[in-house]
């Protein structure tokens, strides 16, 4: 989630232009979760090729991740390697974003069939026991809709402060102008590029380590420098006509709602939503204090010890 151009301006937090194009130091931990490279693979579906990272050797219980709108799949190296142990491991990046290939136009159904390709690529069916899915944000609805069309295919999903809104706030919001986008800007050099770097919805950043990490992985280098890897149409362009609140009250595979304290994308009546729909499919919610929307990037180990606990939860359930 980078430098997407909405039609306002709102004030961006020099996150990495005070590094000037360098690394910012990080910790031992985030540096041994790197040395532990994914297997970097491509799948092709409907003739777009789909980046898939995976972890884990292979026959091991199978765990996928779906990362939100603008990211890409290596927000989830610094998180994967904590379960490559345990699980075979992959992370697609979904049509459009990361290095994947962009489409004319995207659907929710079509990043279902994204998911299930990188995960059969990966192998993760092929063990007795079901895999699980852990999904941030925009992820959290080819997720459902997964959970919607083949639930028979998963053993838990553990969904992260996703964009379900009270009825309200949908009222409240416009549609989006699918012409209305800005094309991505090209930074004659990295540093420029990087410094431009912010997340959205816009916060600040303790782990700026993470931040320069997901940022380099969104850019690429083309004529004239670099630009940002994401097709800034896809959010405008995509057809997302599904009724995902009852997908989720209604969900046929065991869900775990994972919510960040101070997560700005909701208001008092979203946080009741939420936990009226968590009511509704017994399943547990966890908020992760000190975390905002991106909760593997502000409490990362935190959020790592949550989605264990979830996972031994989901894996003793009879």
């Amino acid at each position: 989630m980078t430098d997407a151009a909405p039609t306002t301006r709102r004030p961006r937090a020099p996150l990495l232009a005070p590094f000037c194009g360098e690394a910012p130091p990080a910790p031992e931990w985030f540096v041994d979760a790197l040395a532990q490279a994914p297997e970097r693979r491509v799948v092709t579906v409907d003739g777009a090729a789909i980046e898939n990272l995976v972890w884990g050797v292979r026959g091991r219980r199978g765990l996928v991740f779906l990362h939100g709108n603008g990211a890409h799949a290596d927000w989830w190296d610094f998180v994967a390697p904590f379960f490559a142990d345990r699980f075979r491991v992959a992370a697609p990046s979904w049509s459009g974003m990361g290095r994947s290939d962009w489409r004319d136009d995207y659907s929710i159904d079509q990043h279902v069939d994204e998911a299930m390709a990188a995960a059969e690529d990966a192998g993760v069916f092929e063990p007795a026991e079901k895999p699980f899915i852990v999904a941030h944000s925009f992820g959290s609805l080819p997720a459902l809709r997964l959970d919607d069309r083949m639930p028979e295919h998963f053993a838990g999903m553990i969904i992260v402060d996703p964009p379900l809104f009270s009825e309200a706030t949908r009222a409240a919001r416009k549609p989006a102008d699918p012409d209305a986008y800005r094309i991505h800007r090209v930074y004659p050099r990295l540093a420029e590029a990087l410094a431009r770097f912010r997340f959205a919805p816009e916060q600040a950043c303790e782990n700026l380590f993470i931040a320069d990490h997901i940022a380099r992985h969104g850019l690429k280098q083309v004529e004239g420098g670099w630009t940002w890897r994401f097709d800034p149409r896809h959010w405008r362009r995509g057809h997302r006509k599904h009724d995902f609140d009852a997908m989720f009250a209604g969900s046929r595979v065991p869900l775990a709602l994972v919510l960040g304290a101070n997560s700005v994308l909701y208001n008092s009546d979203d946080l009741a939503h939420l936990d009226a729909l968590c009511a509704a499919t017994s399943g547990p919610k966890t908020v992760i204090a000190n975390a905002a929307h991106h909760v593997m990037v502000d409490q990362p180990l935190a959020f790592v010890d949550v989605m264990r606990e979830q996972l031994e939860a989901f894996a003793a359930a009879p």
